[in-house]
């Protein structure tokens, strides 16, 4: 199984932009800037929670909030501030939120198929 990668460009409430290369990871639920990308856009902390990592790992990050354009679309999504160390990612919630999911096969991003009950 590859990784797969997305350029987009994050901007926060101030309007300040910076371009990050994120790492799609479907089984994250949030996305996540690193300290130097979000400090860099003047984000500052809503909230904080606790997340479970993949080994079972519980942590606590603050979450914000930023508009993300992606190459196949945009719009505003929450975001957490990482840590030193922590790698960009883009998330679950980012992806329903830009009605996108990654394509395991191809490694891509596609548009998600709408159903109506």
């Amino acid at each position: 199984m590859g990784l797969t990668y997305v350029e987009g460009v994050v901007t926060g409430l101030s309007g300040t932009s910076r371009t990050v290369r994120f790492m799609v990871d479907s089984g994250a639920k949030y996305s996540l800037l690193p300290p130097a990308d979000w400090r860099a856009l003047g984000l500052a902390p809503k909230r904080r929670m606790t997340f479970v990592l993949a080994d079972g790992t519980q942590i606590e990050r603050d979450v914000s909030e930023c508009h993300i354009a992606l190459p196949q679309g945009e719009g505003h999504t929450p975001v957490i501030l990482g840590e030193v160390g922590d790698e960009a990612l883009l998330g679950a919630v980012t992806l329903e939120i830009l009605g996108f999911v990654l394509n395991p096969f191809s490694r891509t991003l596609q548009p998600a198929r709408l159903v109506l009950a």
